[in-house]
């Protein structure tokens, strides 16, 4: 029998929520079940935010506990599948880091729920819930839609935590009678699809404390679904698995020391077009000076050269005052000694002065120097001839 559909909207279903934070604004029109805006694992009508890694582990565990509770009361098979199923195989506990649950049903045990149990609110007051806690159980009015095709509605049912938000996915397992493998496949709308030998009998077993179904041969299908190093992998999202204690413990993120961040320099502020052929940069300048000095250089050596020339062209030879073989040599002059011939003129550049400690005494014209030859053999004559008389 299929139940009328119904639109448990936030006003109907809500508690404490002042805000619809289901996402359903967003949703395409056809899909019933809508997630929360913040997470996709949380009911908006219920919560506006995620709970922290402690609590949430503590709602998880509270929440299959009820949810098996509940389905063993009222005779409804159930197994669990998916990541739930991987929790189980490792130490028979939700994995610390899922933020869900993954269950399934018969189309049997569908058709039964959705009768008689859909929208019942089940309240829960136990050691662990002091407080007490109301679960609702949902179904999806689209479950009578076995074909995979419906793409928006691939959960059939969901046990729903009215206070944190948190829920489990419950889908269905119907016999596919057009399988091209033939009788005895079992497909679901999430597009997982076993042979029913792998999933009957079920097995027996404990999780999360409670009594708990698995398929028979949960083995094969973690494999198929999670590759066989999911089966001993002991490291994985940010968790180690300790063999002693059977529980994933988290690891220590390594804390790395921040680097100091350098200062920005602060920008230059930059010319306008107009400024900058007013006033050339400096570089531009320091480059024009230093091409004019290799300019000037060449210059100036050059000119230097040609003064040089111009300034030996100007020197006078050198004369050499030689005694002539029939004149006698000359008295000495000036106080010097006898045959000290007078330095040679100094070399004087056109335009300076000679720097010596001593100045140097006059270069005399030729002609002025035999005059006085002559009148110094006059007056030696005379000496000569008063020595004579008076002798």
């Amino acid at each position: 029998m299929a139940i009328e559909k119904r639109d448990a909207d936030f006003l109907s279903v809500r508690t404490k929520q002042h805000k619809d934070m289901s996402g359903k604004g967003g949703d395409p029109k056809g899909k019933y079940f809508h997630e929360s805006v913040f997470h996709p694992h949380y009911d908006g009508r219920f919560a506006d935010k995620q709970l922290g890694y402690r609590e949430r582990r503590i709602a998880l565990s509270n929440l299959i506990q009820t949810y098996l509770s509940t389905f063993a009361d009222i005779g409804v098979e159930t197994w669990l599948m998916h990541g739930t199923l991987l929790g189980w195989w490792w130490n028979r506990k939700i994995l610390p880091w899922d933020s869900d649950s993954d269950v399934q049903v018969s189309e049997a045990s569908m058709h039964y729920i959705a009768s008689y149990y859909n929208m019942s609110v089940f309240h829960y007051r136990t050691p662990r819930i002091p407080e007490g806690r109301d679960y609702m159980l949902e179904v999806n009015p689209h479950y009578i839609n076995r074909e995979q095709s419906d793409k928006l509605n691939v959960i059939d049912a969901r046990w729903v935590d009215t206070t944190s938000g948190l829920f489990i996915d419950i889908t269905t397992a119907r016999y596919n009678y057009t399988h091209p493998a033939g009788p005895g496949m079992l497909s679901c709308k999430d597009g997982h699809e076993y042979r029913d030998s792998y999933i009957f009998p079920l097995r027996d077993t404990f999780f999360e404390g409670a009594p708990a179904k698995i398929p028979f041969a949960y083995k094969e299908l973690l494999e198929a679904e999670y590759k066989e190093r999911a089966l001993t992998l002991t490291e994985f999202e940010g968790h180690h698995f300790d063999e002693t204690k059977l529980e994933w413990i988290p690891v220590p993120k390594k804390v790395e020391p921040k680097k100091e961040e350098k200062k920005p320099e602060a920008k230059k502020e930059e010319k306008k077009p107009e400024e900058k052929k007013a006033d050339p940069p400096k570089q531009q300048a320091q480059n024009q000076q230093g091409q004019q000095k290799q300019e000037q250089q060449p210059q100036q050596n050059q000119q230097n050269n040609q003064e040089k020339q111009q300034t030996d062209q100007q020197k006078p030879p050198p004369q050499e005052d030689k005694p002539k073989s029939d004149e006698k040599p000359q008295a000495p002059t000036g106080g010097k000694p006898q045959g000290q011939q007078s330095p040679p003129p100094p070399i004087v550049k056109q335009g300076t002065q000679p720097v010596s400690p001593k100045q140097a005494e006059p270069q005399k014209p030729g002609i002025q120097t035999k005059a006085e030859e002559k009148l110094l053999k006059i007056e030696e004559k005379k000496k000569a001839t008063l020595k004579k008389v008076e002798g």
